[in-house]
C-alpha cells in the first residue's frame, strides 16, 4: 500500500486530536493542533501549499492543499456535521494536479473518520511542481 506507514501516522495522530477537541471546533483549530502533534512526531508539515492548475495543459490558476505532510502525502481537513459527498473527489483532484500519490481526508464530524485517496502518477497526464 502506498505511504502506508505515513498515512498510519497522520490517522493515529488525527484521532488524538479527535480524542483531545471532541467535536465542533472549526476546521482551522484541528488543523493547528493536527500540525503541533504531526512535528512532535517528527514529520514536516506544510500548510496552505498552492498547486498550479491546469486547463488543457496550460496553468490557470493555482489552489491551495490544506496540509502536507513529509512532502508526500495531502490532507484535507473537515469540520462539518457531515462529510460532504465530494470531499473524496475534491481531494482527488488535487492529487491529479500535484506529483504527489496519497490523500487523506480527516473528518472531525460527530464521530471521527478518516478516507485514504490515491491517484498515481502513472495515470495522470500532467505532472505540477508540487
Amino acid at each position: 500500500m502506498l505511504e502506508e506507514a505515513l498515512t498510519r501516522s497522520v490517522i493515529g495522530v488525527f484521532y488524538e486530536v479527535y480524542t483531545g477537541l471532541g467535536f465542533g471546533f472549526r476546521e482551522y483549530l484541528y488543523t493547528l493542533a493536527l500540525e503541533r502533534d504531526l512535528i512532535a512526531r517528527g514529520h514536516r508539515v506544510e500548510r496552505e501549499v498552492d498547486v498550479p492548475v491546469y486547463y488543457r495543459g496550460e496553468p490557470l490558476a493555482s489552489q491551495s492543499l490544506d496540509m502536507v505532510v513529509n512532502e508526500r502525502l495531502v490532507l484535507e481537513v473537515k469540520a462539518t456535521e457531515r462529510l460532504h459527498v465530494g470531499a473524496e473527489l475534491q481531494l482527488f483532484s488535487y492529487l491529479c494536479a500535484t506529483r504527489l500519490e496519497v490523500g487523506l481526508v480527516l473528518h472531525f464530524g460527530r464521530e471521527p473518520r478518516f478516507q485514504r485517496v490515491i491517484c498515481e502518477n502513472r495515470f495522470k497526464r500532467h505532472h505540477a511542481a508540487c
